[in-house]
């Protein structure tokens, strides 16, 4: 569901209504039904909603939208947030996790949310990437490193260090970090995407990647060696590159994967390559789970505008990496 005062709404009325234009897989939706039906309604859009139990959902999905209800009520007004809807947003991603988990469903996607709804009501975790392998630690009774990944057309591109301020990536910045990350990566690589032997680039932390160390040591005493190892370990791994010329067409064209240090060295290249068709993956976990690129837009929703591009291509995502790895 994500955030019901968001757009998540509106682009999951606008997706199951392309779902025979563009061939989408069946999907069900975890949501307040009454939250669907106004949207709908604010949105002119005729969208017949069927609340489902146990049903399958190929036999309600040709018809109707098949949305799984939600125990928690959530009050929505589209583009104002509510923190009354933060029980029922952690309800829909904590469903949706032990469903995929236990085989009931083969991939789950999530709408955006607001991490300050949530964090005002107590939810502890940085995001939805950092909750779900939480979840999955306690579902698997073993220890989960999340990789987040942005996968588009064009790049796939996955930070080390993810939802931490600027000042602190250096300190968190760890030669085996890096080597776990990378690891993680290229295991989900092959497994998921089906590529034999994936090529990761990885940047370096520094403008110009420390230029030999006048610009910052990180390079030298921490990248360098991760990559070392990496290598040991039979992983195509090269760098650390200077970032700043790791995404032109040519660059690209050398490497499956790109390993950022942090969040918008890998996030910035990634969305402005390709903002409306690239999907926001979470790598390492015992489930797929994917999602759009983009946040809650609570400014345009309800207002017809918002696109459900990310979204579509997050479920086809789903599809194709849960029916690879079954």
């Amino acid at each position: 569901m994500g955030d019901p005062s968001g757009i998540g709404p509106d682009i999951t009325l606008d997706a199951y209504l392309k779902r025979r234009e563009l061939a989408l897989p069946k999907f069900a939706v975890l949501a307040d039904p009454q939250v669907l039906r106004d949207r709908a309604t604010l949105l002119g859009l005729d969208v017949p909603i069927k609340e489902i139990g146990n049903e399958d959902v190929a036999s309600v999905f040709d018809e109707a939208l098949p949305v799984i209800p939600l125990r928690n009520s959530a009050p929505a007004s589209a583009g104002e947030p509510n923190a009354l809807a933060a029980a029922a947003i952690v309800e829909a991603i904590d469903r949706a996790a032990c469903m995929t988990f236990c085989g009931v469903a083969r991939a789950m996607v999530t709408n955006p949310i607001a991490k300050s709804v949530l964090y005002g009501e107590g939810f502890a975790f940085p995001g939805h990437t950092e909750f779900l392998a939480a979840r999955a630690s306690d579902m698997s009774g073993r220890p989960i490193t999340p990789v987040m990944m942005l996968a588009g057309p064009k790049l796939k591109a996955v930070p080390v260090t993810i939802h931490i301020a600027l000042l602190h990536i250096p300190k968190t910045l760890t030669r085996a970090l890096i080597v776990e990350t990378v690891k993680i990566t290229a295991d989900d690589m092959k497994t998921r995407f089906g590529l034999t032997e994936p090529r990761i680039a990885i940047s370096g932390l520094n403008p110009h990647a420390g230029e030999s160390g006048t610009m910052g040591r990180e390079e030298i005493e921490i990248i360098g060696p991760a990559i070392v190892d990496l290598q040991a370990l039979g992983i195509d791994a090269v760098g650390p590159l200077p970032a700043d010329t790791m995404f032109h067409d040519a660059a690209r064209a050398r490497y499956d994967v790109a390993v950022c240090m942090y969040h918008d060295q890998a996030l910035i290249p990634a969305k402005a390559l390709g903002f409306d068709d690239t999907v926001n993956v979470t790598l390492g976990l015992p489930f797929v789970r994917t999602s759009p690129d983009h946040g809650t837009a609570f400014d345009i929703a309800g207002k017809g505008v918002a696109r459900a591009d990310s979204l579509i291509a997050a479920i086809r995502m789903a599809d194709d990496m849960s029916s690879r790895h079954a």
